[in-house]
């Protein structure tokens, strides 16, 4: 079993947690005024944290949270206190509502004769059981998933679960910036080498999140050398594998210019297009691709940095286009909004766009979403059509650049 497995569920168990608020309901009478004190323990019905409120003396917890819910004065608010507790009044109200009330008025009497150092050790003892009913903090709860991914001995099903807890954890960016910190960006990149696939596509996705819009974390990834991998799982038969694999290489180089040239140093255009032209892959699949395409196109047409020459290489390109065949809107779409970026690219050749028919290939899709597009998608068809036009204009325009270029 993994280490401080216990420390991973947010709340206590129901015996736990009985045990540790009957404590507190027990040192009651000395966090209120004694006239309230007595009011309850004289079981008048008179809660003693305010209000005046009723109490449900000795009603079950799920009735007792039930009603609090309703009336508004007794919500229970998370992740405060273990347990749902939001503060120490309403887990001493509940206390109270589930003890008996002969115990409590005997309690309270002897309160009344401690004196002040008594009361002093009683309310220290009430602090520190107070702070063993915390919630552990996030990097806590990062270095108890980190542990177990060191930890050899654990179960795939552990070692899955850690992986996931950080998947979770992770997705703020302090938490990101923290997990190279704790030790445990390696271990998690690590786990793409394991042989287990769902392990493998965890931690892909893991990394994908601690460094999605994340410089830092981009960087420090980068430098344990993990992209070699991810690019190698690009081209799994696995298509949740390559999903998160190519997740998780987008969330790299976007905006990254070392990532970018370490994709090319890793042969990375080879892997999308093997996506791309391979039939029995998912089209969601090849959607991620596209859409990759475009944003590393959009960045380079933005930051003027010139160092992608797949964009602009014939065969890349003509896997691209190739997919306006598809019968997919939706694919369609995403792939004109590409070929718009590739055209406006000074590092692309017009003589390579004419290479590829561009031309034919826009006026048989023109053809296609008037003839062939069902009913229910017409709307849809005309707005892929607009671009397809605006590609199209595009692409003259660019041809004309060319020739008066030469001339």
């Amino acid at each position: 079993m993994a280490k401080g497995r216990a420390h991973h569920s947010k709340r206590p168990t129901h015996q736990l947690l009985l045990a540790a608020v009957l404590s507190v309901s027990v040192l009651l009478p000395l966090f209120v005024p004694a006239a309230a004190t007595v009011a309850v323990a004289e079981g008048d019905g008179v809660s003693a944290l305010g209000g005046g409120k009723p109490l449900a003396v000795g009603k079950d917890e799920g009735k007792l949270v039930a009603e609090g819910d309703a009336g508004g004065g007794g919500s229970v608010e998370e992740d405060e206190f273990a347990g749902g507790f939001g503060s120490l009044d309403s887990m001493l109200q509940w206390a109270i509502g589930n003890s008996d009330p002969e115990k409590l008025k005997e309690e309270a009497a002897d309160a009344q004769k401690l004196s002040e150092d008594e009361l002093l050790k009683r309310r220290q003892e009430i602090k520190e059981l107070m702070e063993k009913l915390k919630m552990p903090s996030d990097a806590d709860l990062m270095k108890i998933a980190i542990d177990d991914l060191n930890n050899s001995s654990i179960s795939l099903e552990d070692r899955q679960r850690a992986l996931q807890e950080l998947l979770v954890l992770v997705e703020p960016i302090d938490n990101a910036n923290d997990l190279d910190k704790l030790g445990g960006l390696l271990p998690v990149i690590q786990e793409l080498s394991n042989a287990n696939e769902e392990i493998r596509t965890t931690s892909a996705w893991v990394l994908g999140t601690a460094s999605q819009n994340n410089e830092l974390v981009q960087n420090q990834i980068l430098g344990y050398g993990a992209l070699a991998r991810l690019v190698k799982m690009g081209y799994s038969t696995s298509a949740e594998e390559a999903a998160k694999a190519l997740y998780a290489i987008s969330s790299l180089i976007r905006n990254n210019v070392n990532g970018q040239e370490a994709f090319h140093s890793e042969n990375g255009s080879a892997m999308l297009q093997h996506i791309l032209v391979s039939n029995n892959i998912d089209v969601r699949l090849q959607k991620k691709v596209v859409f990759l395409v475009t944003d590393l196109a959009d960045f380079q047409l933005n930051s003027g940095i010139v160092q992608l020459p797949f964009l602009s290489e014939r065969l890349f390109l003509k896997s691209i286009m190739d997919m306006l065949s598809r019968f997919d809107l939706d694919l369609q779409e995403k792939v004109l909004l590409a070929i718009k970026n590739l055209l406006k690219l000074s590092s692309t050749d017009v003589e390579d766009f004419e290479f590829c028919d561009l031309s034919n290939v826009l006026l048989r899709l023109g053809v296609q979403l008037e003839d062939l597009t069902p009913e229910d998608q017409k709307e849809f068809a005309v707005e892929v059509d607009a671009l397809r036009r605006e590609v199209q204009t595009l692409f003259q325009q660019k041809l004309k650049q060319g020739k008066a270029t030469v001339a």
